[in-house]
């Protein structure tokens, strides 16, 4: 299907720690004071990855114009969040969503149907997915400094 739509611009990267959010956990979840290498990956971003992953993205979502007037219009674009799993050596995410009190909290005007909400809930996740794959394939060129114990049983 895809969208011939300009790419809206990317998100501001937070410090938030991506243990706190409900889809994440990094490592064994306790650690502190991790580089998340957020700084590198805005500028990626900033640099083209953003584009590239959109370009991409749009060509194949399904995605209607009408929910991706949505999604632009609640501006969930800008929620995403994009780290550096050194325990995965992977680019990890958050995806924006619409949440489940959608319907109570009149939330769009134009969203009415669980139909539409998990078009655009499923396919901001799908795009996340291919900027993390931009990211570590075509942009980030370090390895992951994390060094599993010797004592990990051999699953070969």
């Amino acid at each position: 299907m895809g969208l011939e739509v300009d790419p809206p611009e990317p998100p501001e990267l937070s410090f938030v720690d991506p243990n706190e959010y409900e889809d994440a956990t990094i490592g064994d979840g306790t650690a502190t004071d991790v580089d998340y290498r957020r700084e590198e990956l805005q500028a990626f971003l900033e640099n083209g990855a953003w584009a590239e992953a959109f370009d991409e993205w749009a060509a194949e979502t399904d995605l209607t114009n009408r929910e991706y007037e949505i999604a632009r219009d609640l501006e969930l674009f800008a929620e995403f969040d994009f780290f550096w799993d050194d325990f995965a050596d992977r680019v990890g995410y958050h995806a924006p969503g619409i949440p489940e009190d959608w319907q109570e909290r009149a939330y769009h005007s134009e969203l009415d149907s669980w139909g539409t909400v998990s078009s655009i809930n499923a396919e901001l996740t799908e795009f996340g997915q291919i900027v993390c794959v931009t990211l570590k394939s075509e942009y980030i060129d370090w390895e992951a400094e994390y060094e599993p114990p010797e004592d990990l049983p051999d699953f070969e």
